[in-house]
């Protein structure tokens, strides 16, 4: 049985939960408090050094880290249904525009760097959020501008079924709307988000479903 330490608010666990259950995979599921600083103890950076979550531990004994590489993994271990196309070219597509969201947008954003703004540098909420916003809509400005202008887009980021892309694309748009972003400008990406959220198999990995929800 596969076991994937979460907490229900983190957007990068969210994303491997999307991921395990467009695969319709059984996981069992132990939440990691990061509030209360679970992560920080000795128990759970023995399994990941950088006291982060997710973590996903195969049934061959593994501890996998970084949603990125754990949505590959579970691509190649579990190959059907693919959340990656056939041709190197789409795969290539769908990876850059999950890679947009990973890479460019969530680092800047994620819990780590909005604490030390705040903790460390002495910026007001009002400032954070400034910060926020502004990186939400540079990301979201280009993923918008790819979505319209790329013939590939379909119902869903790439195409007519779910993919990487849409699995990345769905915790920052629920981020976005938790930090109050205004998303008129992406009603494409908006659209794009809202049918996935539509999906049962996302709709049960979304945070409110999740045990640990409060």
């Amino acid at each position: 049985m596969l076991t994937l330490h979460s907490y229900f608010r983190s957007s990068a666990a969210f994303r491997v939960r999307i991921a395990l259950n467009l695969k319709g995979l059984d996981y069992d599921q132990i939440p990691v408090n990061l509030l209360k600083g679970e992560h920080r103890l000795e128990a759970h950076r023995r399994r990941n050094p950088q006291g982060l979550v997710p973590v996903l531990e195969t049934e061959q004994g593994s501890a996998l880290t970084q949603s990125m590489a754990i949505c590959e993994y579970l691509e190649e271990r579990y190959p059907e249904p693919p959340l990656l196309p056939e041709s190197l070219e789409a795969r290539a597509r769908v990876r850059s525009l999950a890679l947009l969201v990973a890479c460019e947008m969530h680092p800047l954003n994620n819990v780590s760097v909005l604490g030390y703004l705040t903790d460390q540098l002495g910026v007001d909420e009002a400032t954070k959020l400034a910060w926020y916003q502004h990186w939400v809509a540079k990301g979201f400005t280009a993923f918008e501008a790819r979505l319209t202008q790329e013939a590939a887009t379909g119902t869903f980021c790439h195409g007519d079924k779910p993919t990487l892309a849409d699995v990345f694309l769905v915790p920052q748009v629920f981020n976005a709307e938790r930090f109050n972003c205004d998303l008129s400008a992406y009603p494409t990406l908006v659209r794009t988000a809202d049918r996935c959220r539509e999906l049962p198999e996302i709709e049960k990995a979304a945070p409110a479903a999740q045990a640990d929800a409060v």
